[in-house]
């Protein structure tokens, strides 16, 4: 698993992607997506999740839709336009950090 504060400033992203590729998911689906996507090496907790989830929402990145299934009620999520935006925008930045990091991290290791 990765330090909390590796994640901690990832989080919002990988929730923006997770939701730009798989459409409509509830929080616990995102969660084992995440899981599944890194192979276990990022489990999110709801404490690190529904905070994240509620500051998209209010930034207007998201938009929430509560179905009631039998007697459960789920809260659905699902990117907004300029969320969609948002996730894209963000990812092309943090692949271009990664790459940043990667030329410093190899000067330093060589």
């Amino acid at each position: 698993m990765h330090s909390p504060e590796l994640l901690k400033g990832t989080l919002q992203m990988i929730i923006l992607k997770v939701l730009k590729d798989h459409g409509k998911m509830y929080g616990y689906e995102i969660t084992q997506r995440v899981a599944e996507l890194s192979d276990g090496r990022i489990l999110l907790t709801e404490g690190a999740l529904y905070p994240s989830l509620h500051k998209l929402e209010a930034e207007g990145f998201l938009k929430t839709e509560v179905v009631s299934i039998g007697k459960r009620v789920r809260k659905y999520y699902t990117l907004t336009a300029e969320g969609k935006t948002i996730a894209k925008d963000r990812v092309s930045e943090f692949m271009d950090f990664i790459k940043t990091m990667s030329s410093v991290l190899q000067v330093q290791m060589s």
